[in-house]
C-alpha cells in the first residue's frame, strides 16, 4: 500500500512538467542566423507585463547563444499562446459483485483524481521574412499556468520555460 502512495505522488508531480514539441526545416543552414528581432504586429495572448517578461527572457537566452537583437533581423520570433482547459480523466473504481445459484449483482463507483488543470500553451516561431516568410524553426510548449501568481513567480516561470524551449535550439541533426 505504500509503495501505491508513493506511485501515485509520483505520477502527479511528473504530469505537472512543461511538454515542449519542436518542428524545423531540415534543409536550413541554422549557422546563417545571427541577428533577430520581434514582429512588430505582434499578438501573444498574454497579458502586456507577461509578454515583457517573456521577451525578456527569450532576449537574455538568446543573447547567451550569441544571437543580437536587431532592427535589420535576418529572422522575425512570432509568438502566440493560448490557455487549454485539460480534463481529468482519471479516477478509481471501486466495485463489489456477487453471484451464486444464478444470480448476479454488482455495484461500481468511480472516484475522481485530482481536477481540471489550466495550461497555457506558447508557440515561438522562427521565421525568415527576407525568404518569403519561411517558418524554418518552431518550438510549441505547455506548462502549467496560474494567473494569480506573483510577478517574481511569473518571472521564474518564464524564464525556465524559454530555457527549456531553446533547449532544441539550434537542432541537433
Amino acid at each position: 500500500m505504500k509503495a501505491f502512495k508513493y506511485l501515485i505522488v509520483l505520477l502527479l508531480i511528473t504530469s505537472c512538467g512543461t511538454i515542449v514539441n519542436y518542428d524545423y526545416e531540415k534543409s536550413t543552414d541554422f549557422t546563417q542566423y545571427k541577428t533577430y528581432n520581434y514582429f512588430d504586429d505582434i499578438k501573444t495572448g498574454l497579458s502586456q507585463l507577461d509578454n515583457k517578461r517573456l521577451m525578456r527572457a527569450i532576449d537574455v537566452k538568446l543573447q547567451t547563444m550569441g544571437l543580437i537583437r536587431s532592427d535589420n533581423p535576418d529572422f522575425y520570433i512570432d509568438i502566440q499562446s493560448q490557455d487549454v482547459m485539460n480534463r481529468n480523466n482519471s479516477s478509481v473504481g471501486v466495485g463489489a459483485g456477487g453471484g451464486g445459484r444464478g444470480g448476479f449483482g454488482g455495484v461500481s463507483v468511480g472516484i475522481p483524481l485530482g481536477a481540471n488543470q489550466n495550461t497555457r500553451e506558447i508557440v515561438i516561431d522562427f521565421v525568415d521574412k527576407s525568404n518569403n516568410e519561411k517558418l524554418f524553426w518552431q518550438a510549441v510548449s505547455e506548462s502549467a499556468y496560474k494567473q494569480n501568481a506573483s510577478p517574481e513567480k511569473r518571472e521564474e516561470t518564464f524564464t525556465k520555460l524559454v530555457e527549456k524551449i531553446f533547449n532544441g535550439y539550434p537542432p541537433k541533426k
